[in-house]
């Protein structure tokens, strides 16, 4: 499912014009990046939760030449499932 398809998805159910939809989930997006980049979490019962994880700065190797190169800490977004996802993706 692409971007272009839940907008769609709003525009039938709920009878907008699409430009209305797409402000929809913009300001819905926009609004769960702030949450994320402020280290916050989002829970969407039945769903799961959006968070962010940490990592520490660590000496890795390139590949290619297998030089050693300092890669700099960061936060990378994460997804956990709810039990009730699961179990309807698993017919349980």
């Amino acid at each position: 499912m692409k971007r272009s398809d839940i907008e769609k998805e709003l525009s039938d159910r709920f009878n907008l014009q699409p430009s209305q939809s797409e402000n929809i989930l913009d300001t819905i997006i926009e609004h769960m990046t702030e949450v994320l980049e402020d280290g916050g979490r989002i829970e969407i019962r039945g769903f799961g939760s959006f968070f962010t994880k940490s990592y520490g700065a660590y000496e890795g190797r390139n590949p290619r030449t297998g030089e050693k190169v300092m890669v700099s800490e960061k936060k990378l977004p994460h997804f956990r499932p709810s039990r009730e996802l699961i179990g309807k993706l698993n017919d349980d």
